[in-house]
């Protein structure tokens, strides 16, 4: 594992909550690769163009990451992750 990816334990607590795959279009790339790439780039602050190539396209990340944005996936992950965290006592509110 790299820096800034995401252990088989942290991927394990997102996947119930990413989308799956659709019977129609195109499917989705990875979402633990696109995940991996989207979470380089936030951590490192390196410009979009700049995320390595082993994550795939950056235009895919990007893209990725703006339609979850736009139809509320990060934020009922966020929601689901709070709520799943709290109730094994993980989260500190203080």
């Amino acid at each position: 594992m790299r820096r800034y990816e995401l252990s088989n334990a942290q991927f394990a607590l997102l996947e119930p909550y990413l989308p799956k795959n659709g019977s129609v279009g195109h499917p989705w790339a990875d979402h633990r690769r696109i995940l991996n790439g989207l979470f380089w780039k936030l951590r490192s602050g390196a410009p979009w163009r700049d995320i390595p190539d082993r994550y795939g396209p950056w235009q895919t990340i990007y893209d990725r990451y703006v339609f979850w944005r736009r139809n509320g996936t990060w934020e009922r992950i966020l929601r689901a992750l709070q709520v799943e965290l709290d109730a094994h006592g993980e989260i500190d509110w203080s």
